[in-house]
């Protein structure tokens, strides 16, 4: 009988070689005199603390500028909904076949939409910190024909410094908002 490692047949194949400690039960990491390197394990307190300081001086710079922001956009909001309220009253005119006057009440705190004689169509709030001025002083009100034209009118909204003004054309009756 053949000794065993006689006996084992080997393909005729190239085979893989392995490297040394034969059949791969030895790893690189094993062997006597080779180590893997070793980084640092984690942060010193000196570099966190510097980190810290580093997103403390961020957030106080970017604070204010999204303070200031978040006014504009209100701002911009309110401009947007009294300049949608002009041009409501435009279209009901046009659609109605009636005249339509947006009147704007500023004791009230209020902008409502009447088509002649008094009848209310919309109403809608003023905010709080918003006022509202014509120009001229008096003419707090704007009628719509149904043709389209109107009595024409500008108006001055101003809310946390920020100033718009909306005005609307008597020929054609359209409304642009502007910023001052």
């Amino acid at each position: 009988m053949l000794p065993r490692a006689a006996r084992r047949l080997r393909p005729l194949v190239g085979r893989r070689r392995r490297g040394p400690g034969g059949r791969g039960r030895e790893r690189r990491r094993h062997v006597v005199g080779h180590r893997a390197p070793v980084g640092p394990a984690g942060f010193t307190l000196l570099e966190l603390v510097v980190t810290l300081l580093v997103l403390a001086v961020a957030a106080a710079l970017v604070g204010p500028v999204v303070g200031r922001s978040v006014d504009t956009v209100r701002a911009r909001a309110e401009v947007a909904g009294f300049a949608a309220m002009l041009r409501h009253a435009r279209e009901q005119a046009i659609a109605a076949a009636r005249p339509h006057t947006l009147v704007v009440e500023p004791l009230a705190r209020r902008v409502r939409i009447v088509a002649d004689p008094e009848d209310e169509v919309a109403s809608r709030p003023l905010a709080p910190d918003l006022r509202v001025e014509a120009e001229p002083a008096p003419a707090l009100r704007v009628r719509f024909e149904p043709h389209g034209a109107s009595t024409g009118g500008a108006f001055r909204l101003t809310t946390g410094g920020v100033r718009y003004r909306v005005s609307v054309d008597p020929l054609t009756g359209r409304v642009r908002a502007t910023r001052e």
